[in-house]
């Protein structure tokens, strides 16, 4: 079937379990904690009986991939945001009293979370189950119904999730829906309740452009250059170790990656040897090694190949971890030497490239990443106290990990999102389960409540005493 056939296919799908959905949650418009377990423990279940199936498949797509690395992330990250979601679910259902104003004493005034309905969610390639997955957790857990748009780049994963999630919902609860550009534009062009997007910053103005025509609320993670920053006194080893394992997992082919790092002039050559042997030491050789993952396609592959010369033509050092061989098991290129000409300095780099810069001082580093587009992730490494707090307060990120990389992530009950460029919202948490949900406020009247006095006719004694004690008294 051919790629254009396969987009009329799935676009023709899309209108029709749009509606089922949107008549499903008409029917259902506030699934009680009960359901909303039951479905979140059916899709664990699933997960369990399937993760064989599910990492063969994205085996399969990248062209080798670690099995232990597709279980980890991809299979556990949703199974730990399920489970915090069941611990903390009837607590993040409950409605939240509020205090009413002075003048409104004795009335009450509370907010409830009600579901928004239809979420579309936009997975991208890189985590292809996670990244659907996690925020379908977040959906069901706030009560929604969810369709889901798998990317073109992992074909065998978008039908193995299929397989699996259709043993467990129906359409009109939880649909995956494949297809390449044609489908995905079509996609982001429905009118969700609220739109959630993983994927490359380039592509989300348009579909924050599709979303607007139907004032669709957007959940954005995009990425961006995240850095690691080392302290003058910071542990190098140590360090090169977290990074070098930052680069090596899923080669280096993941949104809160470390994209470079920022070291004091003086320790960045002796850095650049550190994070050479840590790779080594994790990856002793990359050519045909099962437990080390390939990058996703040809032209992927080809991109990093570019960004490598890029930076060789403009005078860059580069120090490679071992042989390139005939797979896409790429090695891990460490880059020193980076000026602004080079791509590598500007372009996220989604692979294993690190490029090592020097810096002077810590408000250099600072002022380093405040002048590029805010980052999804920022690595501190060997800070401490108020050298730690003054690296958190002078720079924007949309989330830190201390001493290591990426594990915010990991930890459910911290939001995860972006910044900026790096995106909007949250789908982690209890700040997820909110970003899904309408906070509906209610306010109740009292019923000897003398609500007439803030009605016509105006002027009267009690009117003119709550503007005085409020406004105060007009100038002359």
């Amino acid at each position: 079937m051919s790629p254009a056939a396969g987009d009329e296919e799935e676009i023709a799908r899309l209108g029709a379990i749009h509606a089922r959905q949107r008549a499903a949650f008409a029917a259902e418009p506030y699934p009680h904690a009960a359901s909303r377990r039951r479905r979140l423990q059916t899709l664990r279940a699933a997960l369990r009986r399937h993760q064989d199936p599910l990492a063969a498949a994205m085996d399969a797509d990248f062209g080798g991939r670690s099995a232990f690395e597709s279980k980890m992330a991809d299979l556990l990250g949703p199974v730990l945001e399920i489970n915090h979601a069941l611990g903390h679910l009837g607590r993040w259902m409950r409605s939240r009293r509020r205090r009413t104003e002075l003048l409104f004493a004795t009335n009450s005034a509370w907010v409830m979370y009600q579901p928004k309905g239809v979420v579309g969610i936009i997975a991208p390639w890189n985590f292809p189950v996670y990244l659907a997955l996690g925020p379908l957790v977040t959906a069901l857990a706030a009560g929604n119904r969810a369709m889901i748009k798998m990317s073109e780049s992992t074909p065998r994963t978008c039908a193995a999730v299929r397989t699996m999630l259709a043993e467990c919902f129906d359409e009109d609860e939880v649909a995956v829906i494949g297809g390449a550009v044609a489908t995905g534009q079509a996609f982001a062009a429905l009118p969700f309740d609220h739109l959630v997007f993983t994927g490359s910053p380039a592509i989300a103005p348009a579909v924050m452009h599709a979303a607007a025509d139907n004032l669709t609320p957007l959940t954005l993670e995009l990425g961006g250059k995240s850095p690691a920053i080392l302290a003058p006194d910071a542990n190098l080893a140590a360090a090169a170790v977290a990074i070098a394992h930052g680069k090596a997992f899923n080669c280096g082919q993941i949104c809160v990656s470390p994209d470079y790092a920022l070291v004091p002039k003086a320790r960045v050559a002796e850095f650049a040897s550190a994070v050479v042997d840590a790779f080594r030491a994790q990856v002793p050789t990359t050519t045909g090694n099962a437990d080390y993952t390939g990058i996703v396609n040809d032209r992927q592959h080809a991109r990093q190949l570019a960004l490598i010369e890029d930076a060789r033509a403009h005078g860059a050092e580069v120090q490679v971890t071992g042989q390139i061989g005939t797979d896409r098991r790429l090695p891990l290129h460490v880059i020193t030497s980076v000026t602004p000409q080079m791509r590598i300095a500007r372009e996220e780099l989604f692979g294993p490239i690190l490029p090592v810069i020097g810096y002077d001082s810590l408000e250099d580093a600072i002022a380093y990443v405040a002048a590029g587009p805010r980052p999804l992730a920022l690595y501190p490494f060997g800070f401490a106290g108020d050298a730690l707090a003054h690296l958190l307060r002078g720079t924007h990120s949309g989330g830190v990990t201390v001493g290591d990389w990426g594990w915010h992530v990991f930890n459910h009950d911290l939001p995860f999102g972006g910044s900026g460029s790096s995106g909007m919202g949250s789908y982690h948490g209890e700040e997820g389960f909110r970003e899904l949900s309408h906070a509906k406020a209610v306010f109740r009247r009292h019923r000897f409540f003398p609500v007439g006095l803030f009605r016509p006719p105006y002027g009267r004694f009690v009117q003119r005493l709550v503007l005085r004690i409020y406004l105060g008294k007009p100038p002359t």
